[in-house]
């Protein structure tokens, strides 16, 4: 019995994709721990389980897309901060990130797909 094959060798349950679908969009709260943790944490997903669930694998690279869109968002405002219209711009764009990162996160523990509204498309 011990020798008999798996049925899915490698593959995640079902509670365990939504699991690593909605850390993949929470990442976004390291990103206010960690300097560059909110693309760390969904590219890590994308790296270890994208191979084991083709759910998370798009929720991890949905995730990923938008935090680099919201870092590189997040360095113009750092750079306009010198005329003070940065500080108003860092906030909008933090707060509009946890905001859609929850809205997300919400979306895949329920195991439906989700889009960011704005969202560059750099890791196809």
């Amino acid at each position: 019995m011990d020798n008999e094959p798996l049925d899915n060798p490698g593959q995640l349950s079902e509670r365990d994709e939504r699991m690593w679908a909605t850390f993949a969009h929470l990442g976004i709260i390291a990103g206010f721990i960690i300097p560059f943790g909110n693309v760390l944490a969904p590219l890590i997903i994308w790296l270890t389980q994208r191979d084991k669930s083709s759910y998370v694998e798009t929720h991890a690279k949905e995730a990923l897309n938008f935090q680099i869109t919201v870092s590189i968002f997040a360095i113009g405002g750092a750079i306009l901060m010198i005329i003070a219209v940065g500080f108003l711009l860092l906030a909008i764009i933090g707060i509009a990130a946890l905001v859609f990162g929850i809205m997300a996160a919400m979306k895949a523990n329920q195991g439906e797909m989700y889009e960011y509204p704005f969202n560059l498309r750099l890791i196809k």
